[in-house]
């Protein structure tokens, strides 16, 4: 299969441990997953509170405080690949998949889908974080695809990373006994002083290292920002925690083939901890 990444573009992802791609997904693909998103929007308006139900049991789709149907706050999409053929056919075949094939292929499983929204004047922010700390693996050749869906600026809280973290220390996310899913606050207002906003289009994506720090702001614009997010692993990257976003597809090879082989790096962290509810927002909000 030919190459969508340039040798140039992948040392910059090794660098700094994100890459921006434009026009991740086709045309079709894209309009096909804006359409998905307003039927969920439009039908989260008769909820009142967290509603549908994944493979695990809990709720598919979480509302954000506040929500009702005059101003519906949906937040989160747990295993959208499951629910939405249109998510499944941008994770199974696109530029995006290719990509992630190209910086840590050639053969590469899936892991877990989530959508994450901030509908305009929301109040819900991500908090510093690496991505590793929740879903470790034998090795770190795991990447987080995050495949706008909307356009991606400052003003409608974009991701902001920290470039280069990702070959720093893992971040414990165990405050106080309790797993909070963020870093201590001392360090995150350090972290946050060096993040860069990582902006786009719609049909964009930007591939993260697992172990990238980052977070985003709350959306302070009456344009939406949805993310459409993948996490994929390079085949011989076995999960050492339960998948805190439990799907039919875990595990699933979308490029290459199986060896039937583990490769481990050296790393020591405290196991993640699952959230007792229906997203990690919750544990972030100390809930």
């Amino acid at each position: 299969m030919p190459r969508v990444l340039t040798q140039e573009e992948c040392d910059r992802f090794d660098r700094g441990g994100y890459l921006v791609l434009k026009d991740a997904v086709s045309a079709a693909q894209l309009t096909a997953m804006r359409s998905q998103f307003d039927a969920w929007v439009e039908e989260s308006r008769g909820h009142a509170s967290d509603y549908g139900e994944t493979v695990n049991g809990k709720p598919r789709f979480d509302l954000e405080e506040g929500h009702s149907a005059e101003h519906p706050r949906l937040r989160r999409v747990n295993a959208p690949v499951e629910a939405g053929p249109a998510f499944r056919a941008a994770m199974e075949d696109s530029r995006m998949t290719d990509a992630i094939a190209d910086l840590i292929g050639p053969n590469v499983k899936f892991h877990h889908s989530k959508i994450n929204s901030k509908l305009p004047s929301t109040r819900t922010e991500v908090k510093y974080h690496q991505d590793f700390t929740f879903t470790p693996h034998s090795n770190d050749d795991v990447i987080t695809a995050l495949l706008m869906v909307d356009d991606m600026d400052q003003a409608n809280g974009c991701l902001r990373a920290v470039p280069g973290s990702h070959k720093g220390p893992l971040h414990s996310l165990w405050h106080g006994g309790r797993f909070t899913g963020a870093v201590d606050p001392a360090l995150e207002t350090d972290m946050a002083a060096k993040a860069v906003a990582i902006t786009g289009k719609a049909g964009d994506v930007c591939l993260m290292h697992t172990r990238l720090m980052h977070g985003s702001e709350a959306n302070a614009s009456d344009q939406r920002r949805v993310l459409a997010i993948f996490v994929y692993s390079s085949e011989d990257a076995v999960p050492l925690s339960p998948n805190p976003m439990p799907n039919i597809d875990e595990g699933r090879v979308v490029r290459g083939g199986r060896t039937g082989r583990i490769r481990s790096i050296s790393f020591d962290m405290q196991a993640p901890e699952l959230p007792s509810g229906t997203s990690f927002f919750e544990q972030q909000e100390g809930r």
